[in-house]
């Protein structure tokens, strides 16, 4: 049986979340061993200090929801995110850009955050927001990810018009063959789906819905 407690980004990423929803979060995935918890960068902070210590890492998002942010703002907030305390950052990418074909620019935009990210000792994963994309958009951005040396590829941020799919994910773990971390976000909500993502490729689940999951989990195996 594999540890699925340790697949879970625990998340609150919604924008009437106030420190009591953060410090339930975390308390939460500490006590479930949870691989991360994922909270917007202003309460990276209180995040930090609540899991220090423990096996849950801090993780945020970078240039959330939209990707749009110059590259030198992205790059800005996530120096600043891990000086703060995050381990890990999930960035947006620029969808537009990417669907103007222009690649340089997506990759460059990738490449400053991985850059800010990597030389305080972070992961970046990139948000591709596959529900915009059509599965060659998605086989590209995958490819760009992996040349800007980033460590994951993301499927969703949950604020779009769809999350993780199985079909997203495969295409995107066959693009990276490996080389890089798939994280399946948005819509996860039981086990069965949990379950299904990581047999077509994800290595990291994002969702609020994970210790519901694990009590689902626990039923089903007692």
């Amino acid at each position: 049986m594999i540890e699925l407690n340790r697949y879970f980004d625990s998340t609150i990423l919604k924008p009437d979340a106030v420190y009591g929803d953060i410090k339930s979060l975390c308390e939460e995935a500490v006590r479930e061993d949870f691989y991360s918890v994922c909270v917007n960068p202003a309460f990276v902070p209180s995040a930090h200090s609540i899991v220090t210590g423990t096996n849950t890492l801090v993780a945020t998002v970078i240039g959330f929801p939209l990707g749009q942010n110059q590259s030198e703002v992205k790059a800005f907030e996530a120096a600043l995110a891990m000086r703060q305390g995050a381990n890990e950052c999930d960035m947006v990418m620029n969808v537009s850009a990417l669907k103007d074909k222009a690649y340089d620019f997506v990759l460059n935009d990738i490449r400053s955050v991985v850059k800010a990210t990597h030389d305080q000792g972070g992961i970046v994963k990139v948000i591709l927001e596959t529900c915009l994309l059509k599965p060659e958009e998605i086989r590209t951005a995958s490819l760009i990810a992996m040349d800007a040396g980033a460590d994951f590829v993301k499927t969703s941020t949950g604020f779009s018009t769809g999350g993780a799919t199985p079909e997203a994910v495969e295409i995107m773990a066959a693009a990276v063959g490996g080389k890089l971390g798939i994280k399946a976000s948005g819509g996860i909500r039981t086990l069965d789906t949990a379950l299904l993502m990581i047999d077509k490729g994800a290595t990291r689940l994002g969702c609020s819905s994970c210790k519901k999951i694990m009590d689902e989990l626990r039923a089903k195996t007692e």
